[in-house]
């Protein structure tokens, strides 16, 4: 099941590896997202305190984790642009403003 969209704010993102957690913006337990998660175009990588929109569901075991995560205001099905680093942009890559 999957539950209406949310933002949240990117914390540690393991490039090698493809994961990271999401804070919620509502206050919620944070999640886990892995980089198939990710519905935009380019390489799917998040940097730290990327603020993105995502919707929750669940994993085999039933755990919650982020699915469907796009830049804010982008639809979870065609995807988007790249989200915009909440601060500054890692050196070496073009901040995409959505």
């Amino acid at each position: 099941m999957v539950s209406e969209r949310v933002k949240g704010m990117v914390k540690g993102f393991d490039a090698t590896n493809g994961f990271s957690f999401i804070t919620p913006d509502d206050g919620s337990e944070d999640l886990f997202i892995h980089q198939s998660s990710l519905k935009f175009d380019g390489y799917r990588s998040l940097n730290d305190d990327d603020v993105i929109e995502l919707s929750v569901g669940s994993s085999d075991d039933g755990r919650t984790k982020a699915v469907d995560v796009t830049a804010p205001g982008s639809d979870a099905h065609t995807g988007g642009s790249r989200p915009s680093c909440g601060h500054i942009p890692t050196a070496g890559r073009p901040l995409v403003v959505s």
